[in-house]
């Protein structure tokens, strides 16, 4: 069921928005060779209690998993799609070339605001340059086309639009989704699709917008962790998220 924000609800959530960017530029701009997947998981923890919030993802628990999100932060390297867990077992080390996706999500007085950038770690290459570049216009093409009055379709197709032009391999299996009250919330806002399909958006709907690319197969497969998912042919993966607030006009983005 879709659950329109209040007024209220609305304040709370620009004003958790704007924490959450300002700890995704940190955590981004901490991201260089040597540096571990626990040590950015850490300083995530630090800045988030520092402000007197809280994480969205520690403990959660999403349908069908067979345990709780152990980590603040889910950061995931290079063939990593998504839920990459930075705090179990021997630390992952960051190396020059890679690329390594932020996925944060944060309650701000009781509500979540959702976000995820993908930062090159040194000098990488053209191609990866390429498919970053790709996948946050995306997010970008995405946002523009969820104007109220038009459909979760009209997104889903400029995302996909873009993702085929390129050659990626668009990921299905996951998506956007509703967001504030919970973590995740109707409705599904998938990355490909047909225009002036699914759910109208009404004013008042915050929704999280976040294309995941992949340089070569679309097809994913979950790891042994149960939470990180991986590209079948282990090429790379980009994801750039943001949670927007639906108007009567252009969409609003919360966690800018």
């Amino acid at each position: 069921m879709i659950k329109l924000k209040t007024k209220e609800d609305i304040a709370i959530l620009r004003e958790g928005g704007h924490r959450h960017a300002a700890i995704l530029r940190e955590l981004a701009a901490m991201v260089r060779p040597g540096v571990t997947t626990r040590e950015l998981n850490d300083r995530a923890d630090e800045l988030i209690k520092a402000g007197g919030d809280k994480s969205a993802f520690l403990n959660y628990k999403p349908y069908g998993a067979d345990r709780p999100y152990p980590a603040t932060l889910c950061v995931s390297i290079n063939e990593e799609v998504v839920h990459g867990i930075p705090n179990e077992g021997e630390p992952k080390v960051l190396k020059e070339g890679d690329i390594v996706s932020l996925d944060l999500g944060l309650v701000h007085k009781g509500l979540i605001t959702d976000a995820a950038v993908t930062v090159p770690v040194g000098r990488i290459s053209q191609d990866l340059e390429k498919l970053l570049a790709t996948t946050k216009r995306a997010l970008q093409a995405g946002i523009k086309a969820a104007k109220g009055g038009r459909r979760v379709g009209d997104i889903a197709n400029a995302i996909e639009l873009i993702g085929v032009a390129a050659k990626y391999g668009i990921v299905e299996e996951l998506s956007g989704h509703g967001v504030g009250y919970h973590v995740h919330e109707d409705p599904y806002v998938p990355n490909y699709g047909d225009p002036g399909m699914g759910e109208v958006l009404k004013p008042g709907l915050v929704i999280a917008i976040e294309p995941m690319f992949n340089l070569g197969t679309r097809r994913i497969e979950l790891g042994s962790d149960g939470y990180t998912y991986l590209t079948a042919d282990r090429l790379p993966s980009a994801h750039f998220e943001h949670t927007i607030l639906i108007t009567k006009g252009e969409a609003e983005i919360l966690t800018s």
